[in-house]
């Protein structure tokens, strides 16, 4: 029989993170699932690291040439059988209780709640500078969109960065819909998360189990130049949604202008920072400290 829950970790050259991503799956107190790791042509002891678990829902697949993270999961998602398929990177964690809560959540609704998310906690392996926890946790306190739950209105918070849903590792969405969309786009190798989450929010509508239920590693950031490249593309892809947003006062444009600023401030780029802060949306209170210690960061680099 198809198990309830198909699970896909796409991963590359983290042989020594992904024993406790995959032991926080094969630990889920929902037993009824099916483990795909696949392999983006890893160069380490991935394929060992995997082999080690002798666990009849494991599958491996492993891609010839390195393709992507997207490209990875739509291998997986061709791959399972599951009634829901549910994503996870390969350096986080899920608690005991995820996909049984979210399973629950969703067969407890209405067909058309299609998907279901959770809350996040940030991991910081090597520790945390005590004034950075403070700005984090000051950052991070509940806003009227943290749990949201709905349909196509939930379309603009995800565009203008407003909701954050951690998507690659919280979300679980029936397998029938993943396959209806086509999968992630596999042009995108950032904001590939809020990009198939909107075509999401099209099926049907998305639930939020308001609990954390997931331990997100942080292991660093890309260049700012990378994230402005993705950050474009993003936009580009839905343009008609963008114009559509702003001309009903929603500052989509100024969202992501303030999130280029803080990565290029934070390097120490302050000219190209100040830039698209000029034409960012303004910053809320609870985002000041955040964007200090952006300035804090980029000072240290320019004086190191």
């Amino acid at each position: 029989m198809a198990p309830t829950v198909s699970v896909i970790v796409p991963t590359y050259n983290r042989a020594d993170a992904l024993p406790r991503t995959i032991e926080s799956v094969l630990g889920q107190t929902l037993e009824d699932l099916e483990l795909i790791v696949v392999d983006d042509a890893s160069q380490d002891d991935t394929p060992a690291v995997v082999a080690s678990y002798d666990d009849d829902r494991v599958q491996f697949v492993q891609h010839d040439e390195n393709q992507g993270a997207s490209a990875a999961r739509n291998t997986g998602i061709e791959r399972a059988e599951g009634e829901y398929v549910a994503f996870l990177d390969s350096d986080d964690i899920w608690l005991p209780t995820k996909l049984e809560k979210q399973v629950l959540t969703l067969e407890m609704r209405s067909d058309d709640w299609v998907a279901a998310y959770c809350k996040a906690e940030t991991v910081h392996p090597d520790g945390q500078h005590p004034v950075v926890k403070w700005v984090t946790e000051l950052i991070s306190r509940r806003n009227e969109t943290e749990g949201a739950e709905g349909g196509e209105e939930l379309i603009g918070p995800v565009l203008s960065d407003d909701l954050h849903t951690s998507a690659g590792s919280t979300l679980l969405v029936e397998r029938e819909v993943a396959e209806r969309i086509g999968g992630f786009d596999e042009s995108f190798d950032r904001f590939q998360d809020p990009e198939f989450l909107i075509r999401v929010l099209r099926e049907g509508k998305l639930a939020c189990v308001d609990e954390p239920l997931l331990l997100r590693y942080e292991t660093g950031e890309p260049s700012a130049d990378a994230v402005r490249e993705a950050d474009e593309h993003f936009r580009r892809t839905f343009a008609d949604t963008v114009e559509h947003l702003e001309r009903q006062g929603v500052d989509v444009t100024g969202a992501h202008h303030y999130i280029l600023a803080r990565r290029y401030i934070d390097e120490g780029q302050f000219r190209t920072g100040l830039r698209y802060l000029r034409s960012a949306r303004p910053p809320t209170p609870r985002q000041y400290p955040g964007l200090l210690m952006n300035v804090y960061s980029g000072v240290r680099k320019r004086l190191g």
